[in-house]
């Protein structure tokens, strides 16, 4: 394949599967090598996806530098494996793509922010649901001014499992609806407050919360409440902005009709409030794989030399400030933290 970008998958677990796929289903891509520490994983892919016999098949993340004509690296690897992966890569010249979280540590996302834009290169990160057409869709929805003025939204996400043993229930669930209220709304929230109970772990050296519940405050008043846990066996994806006139609902469990525009007001009849104008309505979306869409954006973004105008690493910087600053508010009990984004959002 000639004028490819060649591309290296590190890490080919549960979700890095899907990326190799998806990028060796790229016209623009030829993958030129697949990491992981794992060899069952190497053989294993090999064999599912046919891999062609030049494609190097290695445990030693070190030697894609000595591949002089590689374009970018992608890493679906452990979060706290991500900065050193991710700092060698853009040393060697590379593009990254990177799963979330960017890293667990905010002056880390910073610095890789920075080295990216100093050596010129991409760095974009994973955000599978906002590249979801009904993540897009909604967006455009809001925008439109369906549901008037916006004054609230809740999300829900619960599972029985599967429970982490290095990051808690925050940490492993809530970077998804919150990256759906920065990107319906266009602003970072500026305070954060969460509250959290362990059951399951709670006996270890560091706590594992299994439930929270997460405030956020952005600076036009809305607050966004998100309810998290993973051993409640009522599996839910919902999440919903509530505004004068109605509320949009994207319900990833209902996948035939996974948005809604619920429309409905009050209507003041001297000392009475009446329901008026109520009806469902069903919000038409685009098929289309996500992850597909992350990995094309990607491409294009190589291919152009432009940063992602949806998941670029400081957006990815920006939800890890925001994590902090919940962690913090979990582990004091509760107490309102301020969110020291150094960013604002595009």
């Amino acid at each position: 394949m000639t004028n490819s970008i060649k591309v290296a998958v590190v890490g080919v677990g549960r979700w890095g599967v899907h990326l190799l796929r998806n990028f060796l289903a790229h016209p623009c891509v030829e993958i030129v090598a697949v990491v992981d520490p794992n060899p069952e994983c190497l053989v294993k892919v090999e064999r599912q996806y046919n891999l062609d016999k030049n494609v190097l098949l290695t445990t030693e993340y070190q030697k894609l530098q000595q591949l002089n004509e590689l374009n970018a690296v992608v890493i679906a690897t452990p979060a706290v494996t991500h900065y050193s992966l991710i700092v060698d890569a853009l040393n060697w010249g590379c593009h990254v793509l990177a799963e979330k979280p960017l890293t667990l540590k905010p002056n880390e996302c910073r610095q890789l922010c920075e080295l990216a834009e100093k050596q010129q290169l991409i760095l974009n990160v994973d955000h599978t649901y906002l590249f979801h057409p009904a993540v897009e869709k909604g967006q455009a929805v809001l925008q439109a001014g369906a549901v008037g003025d916006l004054r609230y939204g809740y999300a829900t996400r619960t599972h029985l499992g599967p429970v982490r043993q290095d990051v808690d229930a925050l940490w492993d669930l809530a970077i998804h609806d919150i990256a759906i209220f920065n990107n319906w709304l266009g602003e970072l929230p500026f305070t954060a407050q969460a509250t959290g109970k362990a059951w399951l772990q709670q006996e270890t050296s560091n706590t594992l919360s299994d439930l929270v519940q997460a405030t956020l405050i952005y600076p036009s008043g809305f607050q966004a409440f998100i309810h998290l846990c993973w051993l409640n066996p009522d599996k839910q994806r919902r999440l919903a902005v509530v505004g004068s006139r109605g509320s949009l609902i994207f319900d990833e469990m209902l996948s035939d009709t996974p948005l809604t525009l619920m429309e409905g007001e009050f209507e003041r009849q001297e000392n009475r409030f009446i329901p008026v104008n109520q009806q469902r309505k069903v919000i038409e979306i685009e098929k289309g794989e996500p992850l597909q869409k992350v990995c094309n954006d990607f491409v294009e973004c190589i291919m152009q030399n432009t940063p992602s105008s949806i998941s670029n690493g400081r957006v990815g910087a920006e939800l890890v400030e925001i994590l902090t600053a919940l962690t913090k508010s979990l582990e004091t009990g509760g107490k309102s933290i301020s969110v020291n984004s150094n960013y604002k959002h595009q």
